[in-house]
């Protein structure tokens, strides 16, 4: 994979792969379709916490236009979304005919190179394959609640992705010149 900074695209290495770039403002009906599939395949036992219109809105008017919103393109079509708001990572959502391709791995390797200092996220506690995702990728889980602190009133989990310090090399003892 390799940046091509000018563009602020991140090129697949297979040209089959979806092209991920950051979102404009013409992108947001299709990233709101693209969430509300993901979200209902995924958590099909969850209730939303906003109608379909709302979703749209949120997108256009908030997300989109006052976050770093990245999508996945593929066929002219956006096929998964990444939006990070500082060290926060607050969405990641693929098509669900995307799910297990690894443009979800893509995106979180694009999270990591964007926030090298490190990253947080929470997604539900039910929702057991984005968990094994996220623990697979390096996030360890810090906190769980009971889920009264967000919209959908659903348990959650806190993450969190901390870069592994370079190891330091082992100090070699300064020569002493011979005579």
């Amino acid at each position: 994979m390799r940046q091509d900074h000018a563009s602020a695209r991140v090129a697949p290495v297979n040209s089959s792969e979806p092209v991920i770039r950051r979102a404009v403002a013409s992108d947001a009906p299709e990233v709101a379709e693209v969430w509300l599939r993901s979200f209902t395949a995924a958590l099909p036992g969850v209730r939303r916490a906003h109608d379909d219109d709302a979703v749209h809105n949120w997108f256009a008017h908030v997300v989109v236009p006052q976050y770093e919103t990245w999508v996945a393109v593929a066929d002219g079509a956006v096929t998964g979304l990444l939006v990070l708001d500082g060290a926060e990572l607050e969405q990641l959502y693929l098509d669900p005919s995307r799910r297990g391709r690894g443009l979800g791995d893509r995106f979180v390797d694009l999270a990591k190179q964007r926030r090298p200092a490190g990253l947080g996220l929470w997604t539900f506690q039910v929702n057991g394959p984005a968990r094994r995702f996220y623990e697979r990728h390096g996030f360890t889980a810090v906190e769980h609640t009971d889920g009264l602190r967000n919209e959908e009133q659903e348990p959650d989990v806190r993450y969190t992705w901390q870069p592994q310090a370079a190891p330091t090399p082992p100090r070699t003892p300064p020569r002493t010149p011979t005579p």
